[in-house]
């Protein structure tokens, strides 16, 4: 029997299904996922997910390749950056900002996913997942506008649709709230304590040292009171 705190952490598939054999995501989102699909294709919208689930060793590759340099990294407002020239906390935090810490991501949960509008784009077209694809003028806005109203109707959230100082706005990101909401009350301190592996994670004691503000601003994604 799988630990919830396996599905927390990415390191389980067992709660996870095929969709259009292209990506994983929750068993219990497909349903509720295909109805979020049909209503909007009602509207024009071809709606497809970029990505759905995430394991934990995917997301740690993901860190330490932008911990390393290899991996672009983007500024706070989403221009490629000189990742180089900043210190070791500078560079923790820039990754924070547009990629989860390995074994807090909620793409690890399958209840999360990253959606574009096929109808919108050439055939061949390949999302990057930015905002100037979702804000005024991009292919994806009516669809994030439309989104934006109806999708709780279908039970989903959209988590990152306010900028509190940590996580990026990110107008793609729906997340299925029956299951997410049960999963992100098993995050505390303790568990990102226990998850941090300073044997894998590059800049793990600059993580240790920031752990509050990263636990409040990255991973809840909360405003830090009387922080400007």
């Amino acid at each position: 029997m799988q630990k919830i705190t396996d599905i927390v952490s990415g390191k389980t598939q067992l709660h996870l299904a095929s969709l259009d054999n292209k990506c994983l995501i929750h068993t219990e989102i497909m349903e509720p996922f295909n109805l979020l699909k049909a209503a909007a294709g009602k509207q024009g919208f071809d709606l497809r997910i970029a990505s759905g689930f995430r394991s934990y060793e995917r997301q740690l590759l993901i860190w330490n390749e932008k911990a390393l340099g290899k991996r672009e990294v983007l500024d706070y407002h989403g221009q490629s950056m000189d990742f180089h020239s900043l210190s070791e906390a500078q560079k923790v935090f820039a990754i924070l900002r547009w990629s989860a810490l390995p074994g807090c991501s909620r793409h690890h949960w399958g209840t999360d996913i990253d959606v574009w509008d096929a109808a919108a784009v050439p055939e061949k077209y390949q999302p990057q997942l930015i905002t100037a694809e979702y804000d005024v003028g991009g292919p994806f806005y009516e669809l994030s506008k439309w989104l934006r109203i109806n999708s709780i109707n279908f039970n989903f959230n959209t988590p990152y649709s306010v900028d509190n100082g940590g996580v990026a706005i990110e107008p793609w990101h729906l997340s299925y709230t029956p299951i997410a909401e049960k999963l992100e009350n098993e995050l505390n301190i303790s568990y990102v304590e226990k998850i941090i592996d300073p044997n894998k994670l590059l800049f793990s004691s600059i993580v240790a040292s920031n752990l509050e503000e990263i636990f409040l601003k990255f991973i809840l994604n909360k405003k830090i009171k009387n922080q400007i």
